[in-house]
């Protein structure tokens, strides 16, 4: 299958070759604007990433920095993001580029209801349980 283009045009190949300053001249300004302003946090998880890289550990990469905008030398690896409770588990690929860690960490899951319970009202016990 033919690779397609996963950033404004640019293959994932041409993407990883790119530098980080070089693909954040092609994002938007206010992705630019986080980098430029990263905190403390950001720092050590760069640090962190390339470390893991360098080393080729395989173990993903436990973070609570939801801000983190994803970088071409990003694809490929493995994060556990913090949602608010847990860990999630975030494969980066090539069309998560320009996009936020938390973006693909949900920290709100849709409600499930069962059977009405103890002192429920009358009404509600002759509703079908499922």
């Amino acid at each position: 299958m033919a690779e397609r283009p996963a950033f404004r045009g640019k293959f994932p190949s041409e993407l990883s070759a790119l530098g980080d300053q070089q693909y954040l001249q092609m994002v938007k300004a206010r992705q630019r604007r986080s980098m430029k302003r990263a905190g403390l946090e950001y720092k050590k998880l760069m640090e962190k990433v390339q470390l893991y890289k360098a080393k080729g550990i395989n173990k993903p990469i436990r973070t609570h920095v939801r801000e983190a905008v994803i970088l071409p030398s990003w694809i490929g690896l493995m994060f556990e993001v913090h949602n608010g409770k847990e860990f999630q588990k975030v494969q980066i690929t090539a069309n998560m580029l320009g996009h936020r860690l938390g973006e693909f960490a949900y920290t709100t899951k849709s409600v499930v209801h069962s059977a009405p319970g103890i002192k429920a009202t009358r009404g509600s016990k002759f509703i079908g349980e499922k």
